[in-house]
């Protein structure tokens, strides 16, 4: 793994047709990742949301701490903002979208930052389906931002694979 890449993967105890639409339902994977989502994933079309979950400036200072950073001030949005735009979806097999890593960052420019890839991949394997989650293109973050989203993004996964288990597996 690089300072370009994040992976995560994770096997769950659920078949791939439920952990494909855990990932691929707005509405679920909402409930999981902790967004509500304003629209249907559909192959190039941009999807708003807004974060649901406990976020506020103590709690991302304190993950920023986690992750070795001295916290930096974060922009919350109040309204909906753009979540992501799909790329691709092959059905219970991949699924991908390009959104903004660390888009609060009080320092991103949500009119010309650049985006990172995070793609979804699933496997049938024995105990039920094996998740991999892969988060790429940190090298076209800005460089004042680079280490900051990589690490934030990093701890976001490691939260989110937990999650999506959490959620498929309770079933």
């Amino acid at each position: 793994m690089s300072s370009n890449q994040i992976e995560k993967s994770v096997t769950l105890a659920a078949p791939v047709s439920r952990v494909w639409r855990a990932l691929t339902d707005a509405q679920e994977f909402g409930q999981w990742f902790g967004v509500a989502l304003e629209g249907p994933f559909i192959e190039a079309e941009t999807v708003r949301g807004k974060f649901t979950g406990p976020l506020d400036e103590a709690v991302i200072e304190q993950y920023q701490r986690q992750a070795g950073l001295e916290p930096a001030p974060v922009n919350l949005p109040q309204e909906s903002s753009t979540f992501c735009t799909v790329q691709t979806i092959e059905p219970e097999r991949y699924f991908s979208f390009r959104w903004i890593p660390f888009g609060i960052d009080a320092q991103a420019d949500p009119h010309n930052e650049p985006t990172t890839l995070v793609e979804f991949r699933l496997e049938p394997v024995a105990d039920g389906t094996q998740l991999t989650i892969t988060e790429s293109g940190f090298d076209n973050v800005p460089a004042h931002r680079r280490a900051r989203a990589f690490l934030m993004n990093t701890g976001g996964w490691e939260g989110q694979i937990r999650n999506v288990k959490q959620y498929v597996e309770r079933d």
